[in-house]
Formats: structure tokens, sequence, C-alpha cells
């Protein structure tokens, strides 16, 4: 059971591609991600010793899924720079500068899929391009299918938690300073986790 709930019991009233699960065969709609109740979160080595780890708390987005035919689900992020947080006033104050993000003259990050893919079982794979700070790249999302719901609001929910992994100076973002025992101060691998709660429209 993953952070939505419990996945549905219900039959696929819809032939399920091969090796796709059912539910998630069934699922056919268009969803608005809800920003209350998911989370879009970065990871960072930091001082060649440890993690921080931060988020972004303003961002919007939408899921077109077409479980009969995976290949034709989209997927798009609109993020707004100046939420990063990571639990530090000054870092975020830094993430925020010309030194990374300038977020006064690139205030968002972007994310449009081109492709997608069903893995079987529960998993998709997106491909899309990610904007930062003007540079588009692309970058590859594995997503797990979590569960769908109707809320006690008689909203119907799905879920996926998803992963990535990005160099962020392929972005132009490289700035960072040299330890004196070797290495640098921020690493360049940075890991994206997705979790997504999307209420259909």
């Amino acid at each position: 059971m993953g952070i939505f709930g419990r996945k549905n019991e219900t039959t696929a009233t819809v032939p399920a591609p091969a090796g796709v699960s059912p539910e998630l065969a069934a699922l056919t709609g268009d969803y608005a991600i809800d920003p209350s109740h998911s989370a879009l979160g970065f990871t960072a080595r930091h001082a060649m010793v440890t993690n921080v780890k931060g988020a972004f708390l303003d961002f919007e987005g939408s899921l077109r899924l077409d479980g009969s035919n995976p290949a034709a689900s989209t997927a798009s992020l609109d993020i707004k720079m100046d939420s990063v947080d990571t639990g530090a006033a000054d870092r975020d104050g830094h993430l925020k500068s010309a030194d990374f993000f300038d977020a006064e003259q690139f205030p968002a990050m972007t994310f449009r899929s081109t492709s997608a893919e069903a893995l079987g079982g529960d998993d998709y794979r997106i491909t899309g391009d990610l904007t930062i700070k003007g540079v588009t790249k692309p970058v590859t999302i594995d997503l797990e299918y979590n569960g769908s719901a109707k809320d006690p609001f008689g909203n119907e929910r799905v879920g996926f938690e998803g992963k990535a992994e990005i160099l962020r100076s392929e972005w132009d973002l490289t700035w960072n300073a040299a330890l004196e025992t070797g290495g640098v101060l921020i690493s360049d691998k940075i890991k994206l986790n997705f979790d997504i709660s999307a209420i259909k429209k």
C-alpha cells in the first residue's frame, strides 16, 4: 500500500496491455496534480559526507492517463523556483540567487513529457524536457503506481511515486566550492523524488 491509500480491488473494464496490471490499465482520463497532497523533493551530497534534502513547495501540473495505450499518456509540471525549501533560510536564499536558479530572471522550472512507456506491473517510465534557467534537457522519470481511490469529498484520486537523477551542470548550475581535504562542496548528481496525488477532472 502506498501513501495514497490501498489499491482498488475492482476489475479493469479495458484489456490490459501485456504485463501491465489490470488496475493500471483501467485508468484513463485527465487529472490535476493536488499540490497539498503531493511532494517534489531533491537530494544533493554536501561536503562529500552527507545528504542535504530539499523540496519545492509551489507547483502545479497535470496528467493524461491512457491505460489501454500507455504511450499516449502525458505529464506536465510548472514549479516556482522561489518556493525552494531546504530548512535553512541562508541556503535557500543562495539557491534562489544568480549562483544557482536565478529565480528573479527565471521564475519557473518546467517539465513537459515527450514519451511514456508501461514497464509492466505498476511501473511506468516518462521521458520529457526539463527546463531550468532557460536550458532544456531530456529527463527520464521512473514512476510506480500507488493506487486509486475516491476521497471523502467525492474526488477520484490516483497516486504515483517517482524518481530520477540528473547532473545539475547540464543545466548550467555549476556553482561550487573546493574543500581543503579534496573534492567539492556540492555534488553534481542530484536525486529527484516525486510523491504525486492527482484528482480526476
